[in-house]
């Protein structure tokens, strides 16, 4: 055997498992997220002021993300950079304080069976934009992925109310604006890079976030108690900015297929998270729409590759 074949044979299992590794610990730590809204919450802290320390303490990150793939890079046209601000209001500055706003009102594991439904979501879209086709086992796994989420959302509401019923719709239309940003972004992606442009639309998601709390609330609102600080950091690190890089990683090692099949870890650390953090009881409703929603993106996933 060639001494580059060897070699190569030798770092591709290595390069598998770096990327699973990465892959997993990304979704673990995106799940994270949720977790520390919700102990933030426990301060008397709103949404616009908590997403807003989030996105201060993340925006250096991305600003430095932004600019170190932008090195040596053509600039971006005008067609380029509306289409960064597009991409940054609908995919990371109105998902993530919807996201926000709704956790406000449900528990961490209904918010994150929701956000599984988004690749459902993509589907549709593409559906109703482009007409794209869907086949009977796509539409079978949405159908136990939405049946899951239907099955927690019934027993969460009765105990909540009304309030749970805003909350899932707030969290569903996050998702519904992330899938946007991944319908459109896919050219761009292409034309930029995946770096540079998640560095730039994210950039641009912090400002408008910095931006709302300035027009929204007075400047003393920014006063809130040191654990809302010391969350937001962490929100910020190693919930946002480390998951991206990570997940990035993983898909230049394995593939955005295996990448995303290693994230179906998400709903399960985010339910462990809630129930050992939190507090949040962990139900049979609850273990029965995490199988089904599971079940069914699997399902769903394997059925676009037939």
């Amino acid at each position: 055997m060639p001494l580059a074949q060897t070699e190569h044979a030798q770092t591709a299992p290595k390069n598998i498992a770096s990327g699973l590794l990465l892959a997993t610990f990304g979704a673990i730590a995106f799940s994270g997220k949720a977790i520390i809204v919700k102990l933030a919450y426990r301060y008397g802290v709103d949404a616009v002021t908590l997403i807003m320390y989030r996105m201060l303490f993340a925006l250096p990150i991305f600003a430095v993300m932004a600019w170190w793939a932008s090195r040596g890079k053509a600039a971006l046209s005008r067609q380029d950079w509306l289409g960064v601000l597009w991409l940054g209001l609908t995919g990371y500055y109105l998902a993530s304080f919807l996201d926000f706003a709704g956790l406000a009102y449900i528990s961490a594991s209904l918010e994150r069976l929701i956000l599984y439904l988004n690749p459902t979501l993509v589907l549709l879209l593409g559906l109703v934009l482009y007409q794209r086709r869907i086949s009977l086992r796509q539409m079978a796994g949405m159908g136990l992925s939405y049946s899951g989420v239907v099955l927690v959302f019934g027993h969460e509401i009765t105990l909540q109310g009304a309030d749970a019923a805003l909350g899932a719709l707030l969290v569903f239309l996050s998702a519904v604006s992330y899938a946007i940003y991944l319908v459109y972004s896919g050219e761009l992606v292409r034309r930029l890079g995946s770096l540079r442009l998640v560095g730039l639309a994210t950039t641009v998601a912090c400002l408008l976030c910095l931006l709302q709390f300035v027009l929204l609330r007075p400047l003393s609102a920014a006063a809130v108690a040191p654990e809302v600080i010391w969350l937001s950091v962490l929100n910020a690190t190693l919930c946002t900015a480390v998951p991206v890089l990570m997940v990035m990683m993983a898909i230049e090692r394995i593939g955005a297929g295996l990448a995303a099949q290693t994230g179906m870890v998400g709903p399960m650390s985010t339910i462990l998270m809630s129930v050992l953090i939190l507090g949040e009881p962990f139900t049979a409703w609850v273990a029965a729409g995490t199988v089904l929603v599971i079940a069914g993106i699997f399902v769903f996933t394997r059925a676009g590759k037939l």
